[in-house]
């Protein structure tokens, strides 16, 4: 396949070198000089979690008309870049192009297919770990499933090709035909431990430390619950939270979530996405959400202090 990577961030590296060690035709397409120069020079450095490097010589542009058109988009960049990044990607779109999103938090997809076209895109959640370390050089710390799916739930041709390819590049990926479910069950993981671990600087693996913590987890979880159960989708809080403590049990001494990682480098988050969208939801559909509003507060009391900061 030909595939045009929307961000060079951790995931969007991590994905697109595994991609193109598989034989795929991959260009990251990124608006960041330092990544851009970095990865030009000397390649991209991915490393794992014994500290063992390898460069990968991906292509990368901040001119999506030097691609020209593609088979696959994948978008990686952050919510936020989102409406930005999709527009500015059209001259990648041929008459069968895909766009799949595999971006954290819900309202991506939607935002993505009123841009585009709701037949373009395929929604789906990445379950790797990866973190930036410096320009160009990626920790990819953590492989999980990928799952991804048709909006309409749909077995269709593109979706059984696109599968392929990831799972031939050593990408495990599940085709799914609830993709909505599998996003708002990742979504339940990140409401409960991203905010959580980042306004208190507590590492993931340490979040199950205190009977207070877990309590406040629990209580994110059941507001998600609530709302994704209201709009059909069939989640469990036991088995979320099940799933959720399992997984943070496993994690290494000192991992960072994504949303710890940004406020420690004094970025905006992705919190819209994430408790906003449970929020947003519990509006809509007349359901109390106060403690994901209270972490909507929380994170972004954090991020007006870095706009105050010298």
């Amino acid at each position: 396949m030909k595939i045009a990577i929307l961000g060079a961030g951790a995931m969007g590296s991590a994905i697109g070198a595994l991609l193109h060690e598989a034989g795929h035709d991959v260009t990251l397409v990124e608006v960041a000089r330092p990544a851009i120069d970095a990865i030009r020079s000397r390649g991209l450095i991915v490393q794992d979690r014994a500290g063992t490097q390898r460069i990968v010589p991906l292509a990368i542009t901040d001119d999506p008309a030097r691609v020209g058109i593609v088979d696959l988009v994948v978008v990686f960049v952050k919510c936020y870049h989102t409406v930005a990044a999709v527009q500015g990607a059209r001259l990648l779109l041929g008459a069968h192009t895909t766009v799949l999103s595999l971006q954290n938090g819900w309202g991506n997809g939607p935002r993505i297919a009123e841009l585009i076209g709701r037949e373009r895109v395929v929604l789906g959640v990445c379950y790797h770990s990866a973190t930036v370390l410096a320009p160009g050089l990626v920790l990819h710390a953590g492989q999980g499933k990928t799952f991804m799916g048709e909006l309409d739930g749909s077995d269709s041709p593109r979706l059984c090709a696109i599968v392929q390819a990831f799972n031939a590049a050593r990408i495990a990926v599940e085709p799914s035909g609830q993709v909505l479910k599998e996003i708002w069950s990742k979504l339940a993981l990140n409401v409960a431990t991203l905010p959580t671990s980042s306004t208190v600087r507590v590492t993931a693996d340490r979040l199950l430390d205190s009977p207070e913590m877990s309590e406040l987890m629990k209580d994110l979880l059941r507001e998600v619950v609530a709302v994704a159960r209201a709009q059909d989708i069939a989640l469990d809080f036991d088995e979320r939270w099940e799933a959720i403590t399992s997984l943070l049990r496993k994690l290494a001494p000192g991992t960072k979530g994504s949303m710890f990682q940004d406020v420690e480098n004094r970025r905006r988050t992705e919190i819209d996405v994430m408790c906003g969208a449970i929020v947003e939801a519990g509006v809509r559909l007349n359901i109390p959400t106060p403690c994901n509003r209270a972490m909507v507060g929380l994170i972004k009391g954090l991020e007006a202090t870095f706009a105050l900061a010298a």
